[in-house]
């Protein structure tokens, strides 16, 4: 009844920006994408080191998802038939309430 997916949008923590000690630790360590090979290869190793186990999508070189979402740095959405927001958690990790969206989660199986 629900797909989940990962939309990898932008590398939170380039090395040619700023590095944070936890991806220095934990060799999570990636240069701004240059092109779409380059994206689709962080966010092919981002899913492997984050043991992402559902379907991972990349945004475009222009990040319409990100635009369109503000995906960034990260959050949870909840998204129904025609692209509506039935849910969106505030910014991520520390914004995001599992209780919130699983509640949001069974109040849009009810309606349907």
């Amino acid at each position: 009844k629900i797909d989940f997916y990962a939309v990898y949008i932008l590398e939170a923590h380039p090395t040619d920006v700023w590095t944070m000690q936890s991806n220095v630790r934990d060799g999570v360590l990636f240069r701004s994408p240059r092109d779409e090979a380059e994206r689709a290869f962080v966010a092919g190793a981002c899913v492997r080191k984050l043991g992402i186990k559902f379907p991972a999508l990349i945004d475009d070189f222009e990040n319409q998802a990100e635009s369109a979402y503000t995906g960034w740095p990260d959050r949870l959405y909840l998204i129904g038939h025609g692209g509506r927001i039935l849910y969106k958690s505030k910014p991520g990790p520390f914004g995001f309430h599992p209780k919130d969206l699983a509640e949001a989660i069974k109040t849009s199986l009810a309606a349907n």
